[in-house]
């Protein structure tokens, strides 16, 4: 089975020393592409530099939005200047988003707006970080008129709230929080979700699955999160993972909508 993390922090320091050995052990389980998103301008070089050592790992650029008092509208421009040149590697914006835990939404939101109308204008799918803020995320992407992909990733919430994004387009992060029998409501929504909208991600070192120390997750965590949810939604591993393979592909523009390799111009 083959497999592909739709979000790893794979440049944070967690990995420093042990890069190599948790890529060659989760390409043993099966993994064949990682994305990194980007967080904050001091770290794009980082990822991208990430991305050049490591054959099928690809990486986005965006700012979070825990990190917007850093920047400016010089790091704006300086994202939009990169994007424009569509440097090999980078497939997509983020991660970006709201988060109603950390933070002040009055200050993100522009960040957010400025983010989503970069992705529409280079035609990239957008990476979004949202923290009880599904709502807001879902109506400022209708008033934008926002018709790309974007993924929701760590998805945490109700089956309506995810069935609301769905309809506006985006697809659903899955990651470690279904391992946790106590995340009724998450796995109840994961469960019922069209198949279509789900791609599988681990948001290492962060999100770790039930057992895994906090701040330790890995990759390699990948094909464990595949199997609860297989569990949950009663389909065979094999089936889930072609299907799964099939999403993360579409969701970052890898093949076009008949399943044919996207090129681009």
């Amino acid at each position: 089975m083959e497999f592909v993390d739709a979000h790893c922090h794979f440049d944070f320091p967690r990995f420093d020393g042990c890069r190599e050995e948790e890529w060659a052990l989760a390409r043993s389980m099966g993994l064949t592409q990682l994305v990194v998103p980007g967080v904050r301008r001091k770290h794009w070089e980082r990822i991208r530099d990430v991305s050049r050592q490591f054959p099928g790992v690809s990486y986005c650029l965006g700012i979070h939005p825990w990190y917007v008092s850093e920047h400016d509208e010089v790091d704006l421009k300086a994202l939009s200047g990169l994007l424009e040149l569509r440097p090999g590697g980078c497939v997509g914006v983020g991660e970006c988003g709201l988060d109603r835990m950390r933070g002040e939404l009055r200050e993100q939101m522009p960040w957010f707006e400025a983010q989503v109308a970069l992705a529409a204008r280079y035609d990239y799918p957008l990476i979004i970080h949202s923290v009880k803020t599904h709502d807001e995320v879902r109506s400022e992407l209708k008033r934008l008129g926002w018709s790309g992909r974007a993924l929701v990733h760590g998805f945490s919430g109700s089956y309506q709230q995810a069935k609301n994004l769905v309809d506006r387009g985006c697809f659903i992060g899955v990651g470690g929080v279904i391992t946790y029998s106590r995340a009724a409501k998450t796995r109840e929504a994961i469960r019922q979700l069209p198949l279509d909208s789900l791609v599988l991600e681990t948001d290492a070192p962060d999100m770790a699955p039930a057992g895994v120390d906090k701040g330790q997750n890995s990759p390699a965590q990948l094909p464990r999160i595949m199997r609860v949810l297989a569990e949950l939604r009663g389909m065979e591993l094999e089936e889930i993972a072609f299907a799964l393979l099939k999403n993360v592909r579409r969701m970052y523009g890898w093949v076009n909508d008949t399943g044919c390799p996207r090129i681009r111009e």
